[in-house]
């Protein structure tokens, strides 16, 4: 039987601070079960989309994860 994957591709306020933006992207990357497949930072809209795969309960707490670390 095959797992399910899901991909998660959520956009932070944050297109400038590489700081922050590396701080979201370790929070996902230390979810077992994730993988990061692309970080693109856009400055002229201060904004980065981020996205990753994996099965559905690991990714909805990679993105919990994500979001409390900038919230923070």
């Amino acid at each position: 039987m095959s797992k399910a994957l899901i991909e998660c591709v959520p956009n932070f306020s944050e297109g400038v601070n590489m700081d922050i933006i590396r701080q979201i992207t370790a929070e996902i990357e230390q979810v077992e079960g994730v993988t990061l497949l692309d970080v693109d930072p856009g400055k002229a809209t201060n904004r980065t989309v981020v996205t990753f795969v994996g099965e559905p309960d690991p990714v909805v707490e990679a993105a919990f994860r994500a979001i409390q670390k900038l919230l923070n």
